[in-house]
């Protein structure tokens, strides 16, 4: 009996959320919206940094919309949330403009989720797959 952990409606659940955050995170990013402006002010990555990383978390988006291109969406999913969860421990500090720590918590929950989506498609991941038979 597997677990409800690896239940595939867990699996499009964390897809969706993922899509969800990164893309609603999207217009604010595109739009230049006074807070995205601020971060990436903080960050001497205005405006061009912001408008790069929109486009990278759309095509990020987009593959978790492919089933044959998920691992790769979720790993890079993991990879943009990694270096924003950095850029809030180091410089923008966890509370942003009296946001009361949202953009870092969604920052980790998209995180966790895309190491759990990428773990579950692990066996789709070149170089990878080879250290995971088949059950």
């Amino acid at each position: 009996m597997k677990l409800i952990l690896f239940h595939p409606y867990s699996f499009n659940i964390a897809r969706v959320l993922i899509v969800l955050i990164i893309g609603q995170t999207l217009y604010f990013k595109f739009t230049g919206s006074e807070e995205s402006k601020y971060i990436f002010t903080v960050l001497a990555m205005e405006p061009w940094g912001r408008i790069g990383l929109a486009i990278l978390e759309t095509i990020c988006v987009l593959l978790l919309l492919f089933p044959r291109l998920v691992w790769l969406g979720a790993l890079m999913a993991s990879n943009l949330m990694l270096g924003a969860i950095l850029s809030h421990l180091v410089f923008l500090g966890i509370v942003v403009q009296n946001d009361g720590g949202l953009l870092f918590i969604l920052a980790l929950v998209v995180f966790l989720l895309s190491l759990y989506v990428a773990f579950y498609e692990r066996r789709k991941i070149p170089y990878l797959r080879d250290f995971f038979p088949i059950d």
